[in-house]
């Protein structure tokens, strides 16, 4: 199958700007280069999108890093870059390297749309009725190719416990605009791992993409709450009369599968009450 358009969506790289390790552990600098190296085969690709938490310390200098991996490995491939915000990104940094944080960008007739889902000082996400109303304005006129939406909270129930408490509140009103707009794909992080889904039984694919930093571990017994190194990537075709296909890839490397942080149910109820959605 020829796809019109081709994605490659990465997400959650939590990046340094002065080469710590996420946990301690992980360098994450050397996880996005092994991304690059195994996708490095892939031909041309109309854009690579990162998904939000592309920082972890929140520093210029991480997003100044980022870019200098991507922009020239995506150039190569005739690539347009797109970041969106995570809840780990500050947004000052970084519209000070990559630009505003919420961006409308067309290639060969696809529009790509970020959308803003952080709340300051948290870890659960929001879209507010000033971002929902720029989406509605966007949306109301149609792409020639149609529309992918990008933001790091997925609009769908999590996996875990630990992220039920850092999810997205009220993803119903944004998925109303979506259905509403031209909307083919959204594409979304956070959890640290792969899923697939529509938004509704026949209506809008969602693809979360793997993150690049570390893999959450979803059959880890709760309460507790438990990731392991790994990496991956998602590879998203847009057919011109076909319906929307990705393709989830894993990235080897010598230590997958050992453990990066485990927590028992102390700490997630403590994370939870610290950065997570406590209700109204």
């Amino acid at each position: 199958m020829t796809a019109s358009h081709r994605i490659l969506h990465l997400s959650d790289t939590h990046l340094f700007g002065d080469g710590r390790r996420h946990y301690d552990l992980v360098d994450t600098r050397a996880a996005l280069e092994r991304v690059l190296e195994r996708a490095s085969s892939l031909g041309a690709l109309d854009a690579v999108v990162v998904s939000g938490d592309l920082s972890e310390d929140g520093s210029a200098e991480s997003y100044r890093l980022l870019s200098g991996l991507l922009e020239p490995w995506a150039a190569e491939r005739g690539a347009q870059v797109v970041y969106a915000m995570g809840n780990h990104d500050l947004p000052e940094p970084f519209e000070e390297v990559l630009g505003e944080r919420e961006r409308v960008v067309e290639v060969r007739g696809l529009r790509i749309v970020t959308v803003d889902s952080t709340v300051a000082g948290a870890g659960y996400g929001e879209v507010g009725e000033e971002r929902l109303d720029r989406l509605r304005e966007i949306l109301s006129e149609s792409a020639d190719h149609g529309t992918v939406v990008v933001l790091h909270h997925p609009p769908t129930p999590p996996t875990t416990g630990l992220f039920e408490s850092l999810r997205l509140v009220d993803p119903e009103p944004l998925l109303e605009a979506c259905r509403e707009g031209d909307v083919r794909a959204i594409l979304a992080g956070h959890y640290h791992h792969a899923l697939v889904t529509e938004t509704d039984p026949g209506y809008i694919p969602l693809v979360v993409a793997p993150a690049v930093a570390n893999t959450t571990d979803v059959l880890w017994p709760a309460p507790g709450e438990r990731a392991v190194r790994g990496s991956g990537f998602a590879l998203v075709d847009l057919p011109d009369d076909e319906p929307v296909r990705a393709l989830i890839v894993t990235v080897p490397a010598p230590d997958d599968g050992e453990t990066v942080y485990e927590l028992d149910a102390a700490d997630v109820t403590r994370i939870a009450e610290t950065s997570g959605w406590r209700g109204e």
